[in-house]
């Protein structure tokens, strides 16, 4: 259902289940997939990739071009997944040539005047909490939560299950699976109550746990404690993402 009051491009491609409702404006190169509710007042620009049942509230803006003086307007996508919920004025920009595209996966939550930067990289089941502001090329791993009102730098990496501190000032990699806070941001822990949630069982957060000891708590530096987690910590799948992560942080990591 299309609201008459809706400003829409003739060529921009909407599901027939979608709602847009009043005062919306939808540019020509725009995908709108089923069951995607736009309130009101949303402007939507060229080269959004909205699927199916995403949820846009009122003042959100999509797609804008990018606040990058080196963008020289080439043709660039913002892709938003199934399921993500885009509350009130919330900005997502599109990509720059350096990434042509700036992705927000499935089943996000991006809360009130949050705001997502060129060529930034989302994955799934992530929430940003009200005022969260991401910097160009940020990429965020699957189930993340970042408290409100924390400013990313560009290019920063955040791995999944992290939960940071609201009003975190960040410009260090976060490794997966921990807390950040206190400034300047630092390690505190294991996200144990994230990943209980998660249905990760204890002796796993135990393990994870265990890991974390050596890298942060040992007095060793990073390489250091990395051959360390390599040498007496038992293979899995969270170990190898941790080394890895840490291995190619190229801005280094948040405090011990």
């Amino acid at each position: 259902m299309i609201s008459p009051s809706a400003n829409i491009h003739p060529k921009a491609q909407i599901a027939e289940s979608a709602v847009i409702d009043p005062f919306v404006s939808i540019s020509e190169d725009v995908v709108i997939g089923e069951n995607t509710h736009i309130h009101p007042n949303v402007v939507i620009f060229d080269g959004a990739r909205i699927g199916d049942n995403v949820t846009i509230f009122p003042g959100a803006v999509i797609s804008a071009v990018p606040q990058d003086l080196k963008y020289r307007g080439e043709k660039t996508t913002v892709k938003i997944g199934n399921g993500t919920i885009i509350r009130e004025f919330v900005t997502i920009n599109k990509g720059t040539a350096a990434k042509m595209q700036t992705i927000v996966g499935n089943n996000c939550l991006l809360m009130a005047y949050s705001h997502v930067a060129h060529d930034c990289i989302l994955g799934n089941n992530i929430i940003l909490a009200n005022g969260v502001q991401l910097a160009g090329e940020v990429e965020v791993d699957n189930f993340a939560i970042l408290g409100g009102g924390t400013l990313v730098h560009q290019f920063t990496r955040i791995g999944k299950h992290v939960m940071t501190q609201g009003g975190l000032l960040l410009g260090k990699d976060i490794p997966p699976y921990v807390k950040s806070a206190r400034e300047p941001a630092s390690y505190v822990g294991v996200n144990s109550v994230g990943l209980r949630r998660n249905q990760f069982p204890n002796e796993k957060i135990a393990y994870i746990q265990n890991i974390y000891r050596i890298i942060f708590n040992s007095g060793l530096n990073y390489k250091d404690a990395l051959a360390k987690v390599i040498e007496i910590i038992e293979d899995s799948p969270e170990k190898e993402e941790i080394v890895n992560f840490i291995r190619t942080a190229k801005r280094g990591l948040i405090k011990s």
